[in-house]
């Protein structure tokens, strides 16, 4: 076995170098931890590209919300295609995936948002896959945690994002699930339970209040819009603009009902995640500073999978550190 004390640290943004522990035949097992968060989810698109590039593959990748998206499309190889069609996102073209209910358990059917899955993720059982997957959910009647381990996949993750308000929860197994960031946002607990030795999680409100702070309050004081520039983007649909108007538009002196709905989901995820951290900390955690950016803005993927990547390169030395000294 190589003599880790001879090898020279891998410097940040060394594109194309592997660690050199990332090989080892002794190398800890792995665990990945996708937290969630929404829109801000593409940053993990940065971060398992990097993990690639330096050699790190998990053996074991649990993602919560979106982090279940983007952990499910990485491990059955059609990241490439998930991340083309998160660059290619506009604020116009996210409308297309906006199936507005009146009168459901959710503001979006989901099924023009399910149809776009199934076009970039064929139909693929977790068990299939090349490393064990775990799909974060929650159950509504109990609030219990659902950990989804097999079956099919672009279910597992429609269940772990199903966001209460926005989704309509989904049934599986005589089950009512929704998603899982509301128990378990940053899911190092599932990786530990199914072997991982080592713990590479990605949190994504680590700084959820900090710039991002001012931008609420200006814009609460202001009682404008906090859809992102949606309505904007709707001018040409009516029933789109007007129901983006009664969501997020603020009426008798008082922030719009989706605007209190996406800052009340921030701060739930913020006080969450701390506490989940506090008692089953990983051994390295990652933080993609994109607490700045809103809850719903898809159409900035391009900044935020570079956040990602930049996340991973100001952890080299703590990734080598976990990987050698905890094998």
């Amino acid at each position: 076995m190589t003599d880790m004390s001879d090898q020279t640290l891998l410097e940040p943004g060394a594109d194309g170098a592997k660690l050199p522990v990332a090989d080892s035949p002794k190398r800890p097992s792995i665990g990945l931890a996708l937290g969630g968060g929404v829109a801000r989810g593409w940053a993990h698109i940065g971060v398992v590209q990097r993990l690639d590039e330096l050699g790190i593959r998990p053996d074991i990748v649990a993602g919560t919300s979106v982090g279940a998206l983007v952990g499910g499309c990485w491990l059955a190889g059609h990241l490439p295609a998930l991340e083309e069609w998160a660059r290619s996102l506009t604020k116009t073209r996210m409308l297309t995936y906006f199936d507005v209910m009146l009168g459901g358990s959710g503001i979006m059917g989901g099924k023009r948002l399910e149809k776009a899955m199934r076009r970039y993720l064929p139909a693929t059982d977790i068990s299939q896959l090349p490393q064990k997957f775990i799909a974060v959910t929650c159950e509504l009647a109990t609030g219990h945690e659902i950990w989804l381990t097999d079956g099919d996949l672009a279910e597992a993750i429609q269940a772990a994002y199903a966001l209460p308000g926005v989704f309509p929860p989904r049934a599986q197994n005589g089950r009512w699930l929704i998603d899982g960031a509301l128990v378990n946002p940053v899911p190092v607990s599932a990786c530990r339970a199914l072997g991982a030795r080592v713990v590479i999680a990605v949190g994504l409100h680590a700084d959820a209040f900090g710039q991002g702070v001012m931008q609420r309050k200006k814009k609460f004081d202001q009682l404008t819009d906090e859809g992102g520039g949606l309505e904007e983007a709707a001018k040409g649909n009516l029933t789109e603009r007007l129901m983006l108007r009664r969501l997020f538009h603020a009426g008798q002196n008082a922030p719009g009902v989706g605007s209190v709905m996406l800052a009340s989901f921030n701060i739930l995820m913020d006080r969450v995640t701390r506490a989940r951290i506090a008692g089953d900390p990983p051994d390295v955690l990652m933080t993609p500073q994109a607490g700045h950016i809103p809850l719903l803005d898809f159409d900035r993927a391009d900044e935020l999978i570079k956040l990602g990547r930049d996340a991973v390169d100001q952890q080299i030395r703590e990734l080598e550190s976990a990987l050698t000294y905890l094998a």
